[in-house]
Parts: structure tokens; C-alpha cells; sequence
């Protein structure tokens, strides 16, 4: 089947501390997007990249293509109030029969082997999210006491999560709910159960100023 990606690159990064939204950072050279395009272009297996930008910038967008002659194909389209209704708009742009990524823009360090996982996992099972194991003690909080828990039983989710697209559409027909923290769960939400594949530790989801200085030393090893 054919593999498309949707890139979400809609929020406003406020944690970062920035002037700008965090995925046009410049990091190793040039801004955090364009290396998370990228690692998909290098994939040779794509055949559709639709870009998911807030409204405002997207004119901001196209100068830093020009400033950084970035003309890796791409189609742009304006994200909505929520992750759910980007991801819901980016969709109108993928094709009916095909495996669809959604990821997140600011993840520039997904690995190939990452992408290999999911993209097979989701062929052969319907979908395939990327996910980590919890290192560290993990405990749960309820009212004014804690209980350690099993950490085993639990993982770090990552992206991007596929599926088969006529599945993530579907899904996407649901109304919005507060409870949709990521497409998975919208999947769920729907009926469906989700499948996991491991995802890289190195993936990580740039979020404050520390995991900038993380991605720059990474991203300059690759180079």
C-alpha cells in the first residue's frame, strides 16, 4: 500500500520560551521542521507529505523555504483550534487507500527503523503506534497520598502513529473530546484496538529550552 505522512506542526509552543514557534527553531542549521521533513523524505517509500501549519505562519513558512532552499515536496495546509481538528484537516488531503503517519513536527529524531515498525505494523495489523519503556519508578497520585505502581505496565508514547486510512478517517468523524490526547485515541475512542511497536529512545518530542540543546547535539552527529 501506498505510505503518506501528515506533519502537525500547528502549536504555538509556548513552554519553549521563544519568539517564534518552536518548530521553525533554527537547530543544526536550519529550522527544527525541516529536518523532521526530512527523515521522512530520506524514507524512501513516501509518496505524499501533507504539512499541517497554523494560518498565520504559513506565509513565514514559505520565506524559510526560500531563506534555506528547502524544496523537499510538500503540501501545506492551516490546522484548526485543536490537534484534532489539524490532524482532521490534513486528512482531507490523503488519499482513500493508503497506510497515513500523523507526526508530530517538532520529533525531528525519529529513527528509520522507527518508521519501518510502524508503517509494517499498521499494513499488517491496521495500525501501529510507536512506544518506549518507562526507566524510571513511576507513582500515582490520589488526593494527598502516593502509590508506586508497576512501571512495567506502562509506556511513553510516541510518533507518528499509523494506520490504514480509510480506519483514521472513520475515526475521524467523531465529534471532538477533551479526552483525545493523541490519534490513538481517537482510533480507540472508535472501536478499534491499538497495536505497539517499539519506538526510539532518541524520538524524542521537543518541548522546552533543555530538549533543543538535546536535538542540536544529536542532529549534528547526522550531519
Amino acid at each position: 500500500m501506498k505510505k503518506q505522512v501528515i506533519i502537525v506542526a500547528g502549536g504555538k509552543g509556548e513552554r519553549m520560551e521563544a519568539d517564534i514557534p518552536k518548530q521553525f527553531i533554527v537547530i543544526a542549521g536550519k529550522p527544527v521542521l525541516m529536518h523532521t521533513i526530512e527523515k521522512f523524505h530520506r524514507f524512501s517509500e513516501i509518496t505524499k507529505i501533507v504539512l499541517v501549519l497554523p494560518g498565520p505562519y504559513i506565509e513565514f513558512w514559505e520565506s524559510l523555504c526560500n531563506k534555506y532552499n528547502f524544496n523537499i515536496p510538500h503540501t501545506v495546509t492551516k490546522g484548526g483550534k485543536t490537534r484534532f481538528h489539524s490532524v482532521k484537516n490534513g486528512l482531507k488531503l490523503i488519499d482513500s487507500d493508503c497506510i497515513v503517519a500523523v507526526h508530530d513536527g517538532v520529533r525531528p529524531l525519529v529513527g528509520n527503523d522507527t518508521l519501518e515498525r510502524v508503517f509494517s505494523g499498521a499494513e499488517k495489523m491496521g495500525n501501529a503506534i510507536p512506544v518506549i519503556s518507562v526507566n524510571e519508578s513511576v507513582r500515582k497520585q490520589k488526593k494527598n497520598e502516593s502509590k508506586s505502581v508497576n512501571r512495567k505496565k506502562y509506556f511513553l508514547v510516541q510518533t507518528p502513529q499509523c494506520f490504514r486510512s480509510d480506519l483514521l478517517k472513520k475515526a475521524y468523524e467523531q465529534a471532538h473530546n477533551k479526552s483525545f490526547t493523541d490519534d490513538a485515541s481517537v482510533v480507540e475512542a472508535a472501536g478499534e484496538p491499538v497495536h505497539l511497536v517499539d519506538g526510539n529512545e532518541e524520538n524524542i518530542k521537543l518541548t522546552r529550552p533543555f530538549d533543543l540543546k538535546v536535538a542540536e547535539c544529536l542532529l549534528g552527529t547526522q550531519i
